[in-house]
């Protein structure tokens, strides 16, 4: 039975209940190595015959979910090829026991389908019938376990994941123990009986009896045919091959990725986008010829598009971001174009490009232009670019906001999907929250750096700007991972918190504000809808929280009254600035040269960087999981939205402004969202009765370092807050002036 986005099946103990949009199958290690002749498992003893009955069932299973669109993830035992994660004990204890003689291979050693459990040989793949799609996850676990050192929490939290569908080989080890360890980490799990198999028929029993003993001491267990008839009436397709081809719906324009993936999946050509986006393209030049500084020849984007649909002739099994039109900041290599940083005179032509445009492009994306920015990423105006000054998509007297300017603009006025900025002291939330978009900065070192000009290399990080939080988070899944060549890259591994999946306390958080004093910096009109949005949050559940502002005023004015400054001249080559001091735009050129007038000395440095561990350590204890700590800080993104007359008159010192809730971030090692929060009109700003027009708000959700998943999660409640009941779906698919 579905409701409202839940569907309850009968299960032991009693009906289990889950919500679609945060329930996973999790199918566990259906692989040759266990399921055929000659593998692993049969070399253990096991049945083979019970095991590879569960395929079928498991194929229904996946084939249901798959139409009803949850998330999947699969796993596969086995082990790095030098067996470096294979402790000793799982690797001797059975081939050493007294009078064995069945266990004459090992892990390792050479099989019929290549070495057993070893990772990259045919017998560790899974069995063609459950082959996963490009979207699907496939997590790669050396224990029996699925969690036991892998990143399956961190994929699961980063997807909203809170239920999990369980089925796989075999139930009494790997399905049993991964149940198990899912449940000490808050996950409500159902494993679904004939979608399992053990090689021992009793031991398959009490495995399953085990888990809902006691009430449900680990989970649920359900038979498979009422999970398929709940699902049913959610998949809107008949089984394949019964559908006859009909001509795609009439596409709407809407640029959202979820919108998209269901347009494509329907029918719908990327051509038909490519071409549209370049119709707005040109319309929109003529309201801001400032927004790109490359861009793609349409010819050469639907040439893109064409060949997309080429590598992808299956509609049910396209990648996450097939056709998504994309932008790019140009300070991010892209192989073969120049890399400018909006400074000619450090303009290259890379012959390699980022990682986190390669990733884009294996998905399926599609590259529009590279976007203007503040010269060498110094900024959080927009207006300091020898290619023009962007403006507001709301109004074309108002900043865009920067540096990542052109990113947030082309992304505000409906040009592209979604775009991948820079953020070192706000360039990705400032520009975001001045165009009514969600600019998300993930923890620093989450996403690979490699390729990406630096402005202040050890706090820089790559940021997303996007239209909702769900199509943010998507885009930071497909482009997250290590990079051994990032010296600043956070291991792939670390701790995770419990979630939280059931009861009030699943949607609950504690959250701080700046005190009043600090807030005072805002214009009157921000006061009021900072006010205004701390109410919703406490109705929404949240519990304001007194915090110590300390750490995060002291470590903004590290950032630029301190010696962190001086790394955007380590940055350049040695002599550059005396050579190109003519090429600079003027404001920049003032900033070095008042760094330089500082003559900091190597003492200074170190001081800063004492002062800067002393106040991270101290935010920690702000975002720890106590009585006293929060979940989140939520701040206003900018304190007010200035005109660019006003930034050219006095732009050092608005700009500064600019950073006040922003400048903090990277030094403290702190994860943000920034998300739109309602408009208002431009006269409440300017005092002038006659000013015509509205313009957006914004706030930000900053967490402790790698609780991205958790913030992205709030802020996904309280977007969803803003708009309960008034049939946007999806949110964020807004027009705008320009």
């Amino acid at each position: 039975m579905a409701i409202k986005g839940q569907c309850t099946i009968d299960a032991k103990p009693y009906p289990f209940t889950f919500p679609l949009k945060h329930t996973a199958l999790l199918v566990i290690d259906m692989q040759r190595d266990f399921l055929l002749k000659s593998g692993f498992g049969e070399i253990q003893g096991g049945n083979l015959e019970a095991v590879q009955a569960s395929i079928v069932p498991t194929r229904k299973l996946l084939d249901a979910c798959r139409n009803a669109g949850l998330a999947i993830f699969h796993t596969r035992e086995g082990h790095v090829p030098d067996l470096a994660d294979c402790p000793s004990s799982k690797l001797i204890r059975q081939g050493a026991a007294p009078n064995n003689s069945q266990h004459s291979l090992v892990i390792g050693d050479k099989g019929e389908m290549g070495r057993l459990l070893v990772r990259g040989e045919y017998g560790h793949d899974l069995v063609d019938e459950l082959t996963p799609y490009p979207s699907e996850v496939v997590i790669d676990k050396p224990g029996k376990g699925s969690f036991w050192n892998t990143d399956i929490m961190h994929k699961l939290k980063a997807r909203g994941i809170t239920h999990l569908i369980v089925s796989g080989v075999t139930t009494e080890c790997c399905f049993a123990t991964s149940i198990r360890e899912a449940n000490d980490r808050g996950f409500e799990c159902c494993g679904i009986e004939d979608a399992t198999a053990g090689y021992n028929s009793d031991f398959k029993s009490q495995s399953l009896d085990m888990i809902h003993w006691s009430q449900g001491l680990f989970g649920f267990v359900a038979p498979l045919q009422p999970l398929l008839d709940a699902l049913l009436p959610l998949t809107g397709t008949k089984p394949s091959g019964l559908t006859p081809p009909q001509t795609p719906p009439e596409w709407d324009g809407d640029l959202r990725i979820t919108s998209l993936q269901a347009a494509y999946k329907s029918g719908l050509s990327p051509v038909t986008v490519a071409e549209a986006v370049y119709t707005k393209i040109e319309a929109y030049r003529e309201s801001d010829p400032a927004v790109w500084i490359h861009l793609e020849s349409k010819d050469d984007v639907i040439a893109s598009a064409r060949l997309l649909s080429s590598r992808f002739p299956d509609r049910e099994k396209l990648p996450a971001l097939f056709g998504i039109p994309f932008s790019i900041k140009d300070s991010i290599d892209i192989s073969g174009l120049p890399t400018t940083t909006a400074c000619p005179p450090l303009a290259h032509i890379p012959t390699a490009s980022a990682p986190v445009y390669t990733k884009l492009i294996e998905g399926g994306g599609l590259f529009i232009g590279k976007t203007n920015l503040d010269q060498l990423a110094t900024g959080l105006t927009g207006c300091r670019s020898p290619y023009g000054i962007t403006h507001s998509v709301f109004h074309k007297d108002y900043i865009s906001g920067g540096s990542s300017s052109g990113n947030a603009v082309s992304v505000g006025a409906n040009l592209v999907s979604f775009s991948i900025a820079t953020d070192t002291a706000g360039s990705g939330r400032v520009p975001s929250g001045l165009n009514g978009v969600v600019g998300y900065k993930p923890t620093r070192g989450l996403i690979s750096f490699v390729g990406t000009t630096p402005a202040c290399l050890s706090l820089d990080c790559i940021a997303i700007i996007a239209k909702n939080v769900e199509d943010a988070r998507l885009v930071w899944q497909m482009v997250e991972g290590y990079d051994g060549n990032d010296p600043y890259a956070k291991p792939a591994i670390a701790f995770e918190r419990h979630i939280n999946s059931i009861g009030p306390q699943a949607t609950a958080f504690k959250f701080g504000i700046p005190p009043q004093d600090v807030l005072e910096v805002c214009s009157p009109i921000y006061r009021k809808r900072f006010n205004e949005i701390v109410q919703r949050l406490q109705k929404m559940g949240g519990k304001l929280t007194r915090i110590d502002w300390t750490p995060f005023q002291k470590a903004g004015d590290l950032l630029y009254n301190g010696t962190f400054v001086s790394e955007r001249l380590a940055s350049l080559p040695d002599g550059w600035l005396e050579k190109n001091r003519n090429y600079l735009h003027p404001v920049i050129l003032r900033i070095f040269e008042d760094v330089i007038k500082r003559r900091s000395t190597a003492v200074d440095a170190y001081r800063d960087l004492q002062a800067k561990a002393l106040y991270t350590r101290q935010a920690e204890v702000v975002f720890a999981p106590t009585a006293a700590g929060v979940d989140v800080l939520v701040v206003p993104t900018t304190p007010t939205h200035w005109k660019i007359d006003e930034v050219l008159k006095d732009p050092i010192r608005l700009n500064s402004i600019n950073g006040t809730f922003t400048h903090f971030g990277n030094v403290l090692d702190l994860c943000a969202v920034a998300v739109p929060a309602g408009r208002y009109d431009v006269s409440e700003l300017s005092g002038v009765e006659t000013d015509k027009g509205s313009l957006p708000f914004s706030i930000t959700f900053l967490g402790g370092s790698r609780m991205d998943a958790e913030v992205l999660r709030i802020a996904l409640q309280f977007q969803d807050s803003l708009h309960e009941g008034d049939g946007k779906g999806n949110r964020g698919y807004e027009s705008h002036p320009f």
